[in-house]
């Protein structure tokens, strides 16, 4: 089909392009492309094969080298345009949907996966050729809406399944190395994850785009989206995983919940990933509602022990006595989480959190001080869940946080000021908030301190906690 500027736009219903058409004849080649792949069910198989043609065909027309031109107005719009055309042959190529399917189907998948894949080449010469240009500088836009589509494509196709072959495997493995060629990364996980530090990647795209078929409700319609959603996640590790557990936890779980022994190993496997390359505390603070999920409170009884009930006890009596302050660190920074979760049930560890909170707040933590900051967020949120138990722990609560605030308003070492700052500023909204518990008795004990006091910095904050206190209604939370 060649690009012919006298042809009509088609109709756009039934697209999903999000933007106006380009204008162009290019533009217009694509969107009937488009709509072809978007026609009647009954006319869809014929429309499709028809598409694949005229789309090999735009691809070889000479008019196709100014593809990324983006000094052309009238080749706006055709980024976005690509990636839609990318998302098309990929959806032409997938896997039969639901359970059925067999050797035809398979064999028929095959073939259409290795005819898309040959025009993925195609499409991804021509970036290569615009990128090596110096007239075409809209080919970093073309190929950040292409690579996503194509990556999920070739991997889909790449790996050994029932609906692939030597043929289509091989082209597709030719796809997924001159991505990695076009796009500059060394390998998979360089193109996932960035190949340095200021590079985001791209795995957060690719995730997008798996996320609609990785519901509780579509998960099982496309069979090739569990086996590349694992294949990815393998391929990113710590540090770069952390950020992006709120993506793999879910449907990781849901696989692995499924009834299926197959899909349990595959979920399984996933879990095992996330755990030793996501800080394992964090992450397992996501697993306890799926582990307790057939725990149920009945309100005559006691409420049940849980996991995460276990896990605190554990860690606070590890970090008691623990004196290494890379370990301290570590403790503090996940406490708060741990309180959060649990609640008001964290009123069973308050022995315990007691000595510990008091026993971090007396030691000086680096010029961070990271763990007496984190310390410090604990035990606001530790008051809040628990405030009609704060009352009786008043004078032990108000001796240490005194201390502190003293112990830092006098601190001549090399800690940064903002850091100072931020660890006094922690202490009196720790002090206020123990005011309101209490029913303002901090500030009947803080009442001759600011004349007897011969620190004006310290004399400062305990009048900022008279002052707040002074008529604040109570509220815990």
């Amino acid at each position: 089909m060649e690009p012919d500027g006298s042809r009509e736009s088609p109709p756009r219903e039934g697209s999903s392009f999000p933007g106006p058409w380009p204008s162009s004849a290019l533009g217009q080649a694509f969107s009937q492309i488009l709509h072809q792949f978007a026609g009647q069910e009954s006319r869809r198989g014929k429309a499709r094969n028809a598409a694949l043609r005229d789309l090999s065909a735009v691809l070889d027309a000479k008019e196709c080298d100014q593809l990324f031109a983006g000094s052309d107005t009238s080749l706006r719009g055709m980024p976005e345009m690509l990636g839609q055309v990318a998302k098309a042959l990929g959806k032409y190529a997938a896997p039969p949907e639901g359970p059925e399917g067999g050797g035809d189907r398979h064999s028929e998948v095959a073939e259409k996966a290795a005819a898309v894949g040959l025009l993925f080449l195609k499409l991804l010469r021509k970036v290569e050729t615009a990128k090596n240009s110096l007239v075409c500088p809209a080919w970093k836009a073309g190929l950040r809406h292409l690579a996503g589509p194509i990556y999920i494509f070739a991997i889909t196709h790449n790996l050994e399944q029932p609906w692939t072959s030597p043929k289509s495997q091989g082209v597709a493995g030719q796809v997924l190395a001159l991505l990695l060629q076009v796009t500059e990364c060394g390998s998979v996980a360089g193109f996932l994850h960035g190949e340095n530090e200021d590079e985001k990647g791209r795995f957060t795209a690719v995730m997008g785009l798996l996320k609609p078929d990785l519901n509780k409700d579509s998960w099982k319609s496309n069979p090739a989206t569990k086996h590349v959603f694992s294949w990815t996640l393998q391929k990113v590790t710590r540090p770069w995983l952390s950020q992006h557990l709120e993506r793999v936890l879910p449907p990781s779980l849901l696989i692995s919940d499924d009834y299926q022994t197959e899909n349990k190993i595959l979920g399984v496997h996933c879990l095992h990933h996330i755990v030793l390359n996501v800080a394992v505390l964090l992450c397992l603070l996501d697993l306890f509602p799926i582990l307790e999920k057939a725990l149920h409170w009945k309100g005559d009884a006691a409420r049940p022990t849980t996991h995460c009930d276990e896990v605190l006890q554990l860690i606070l009596m590890h970090m008691e006595p623990e004196h290494r302050l890379l370990l301290r660190r570590t403790y503090a920074r996940n406490l708060p989480a741990f309180v959060k979760r649990l609640g008001i049930l964290t009123v069973r560890h308050l022995k315990r959190l007691d000595r510990v909170i008091i026993g971090y707040l007396e030691v000086y933590d680096g010029p961070e001080e990271e763990a007496r900051l984190k310390i410090l967020e604990a035990l606001k949120l530790l008051m809040q869940y628990t405030w009609p138990r704060v009352p009786c722990r008043l004078v032990v609560l108000l001796k240490a946080l005194l201390k502190l605030i003293c112990d830092v308003a006098r601190d001549s070492s090399l800690t940064p000021e903002s850091v100072k700052s931020a660890l006094l500023e922690e202490a009196t909204d720790c002090l206020i908030l123990l005011d309101r518990c209490s029913e303002g008795q901090v500030k009947g004990l803080l009442a001759k301190i600011p004349q007897s006091c011969e620190d004006s910095k310290v004399g400062n904050y305990i009048r900022r906690v008279q002052q707040v206190s002074e008529g604040a209604p109570y509220n815990a939370t």
